[in-house]
């Protein structure tokens, strides 16, 4: 009988409509009302940003000889102290040409709430 009580209460709590104003989370304080956030909401733009990055280069006529392999991993602490955008580049082998271009915009303004 208790398998089926859990479905049943879970399908009544989901259909429970929201209350008019939000209240406190615990460990968070009170919630932002619902005005502030469509005050917030992401919109539109009519700024154009065109970024180029010009990766065409090319690895011709190269002789490897005598080159020796090995393991190319990163492991579970590599990004354990990073912050923001980070990028991993691995060789895979000899005569690698590695090219690598980042672009990031980011806009903000207009009054808040």
């Amino acid at each position: 009988m208790p398998a089926i009580a859990i479905p049943v209460l879970a399908s009544a709590l989901a259909l429970a409509s929201p209350s008019a104003e939000p209240g406190p989370v615990e460990g968070f304080g009170q919630a932002v009302s619902v005005p502030a956030l469509e005050a917030l909401r992401g919109g539109e733009s009519t700024i154009i940003t065109v970024v180029d990055v010009d990766n065409q280069g090319q690895v011709d006529g190269n002789t490897a000889v005598g080159t020796v392999g090995g393991p190319n991993t990163v492991t579970g602490g590599a990004f354990g102290n990073a912050a923001g955008i980070n990028t991993v580049i691995q060789n895979s082998g000899a005569n690698v040409l590695i090219q690598n271009g980042t672009a990031v915009n980011v806009q903000f303004g207009g009054p808040g709430p």
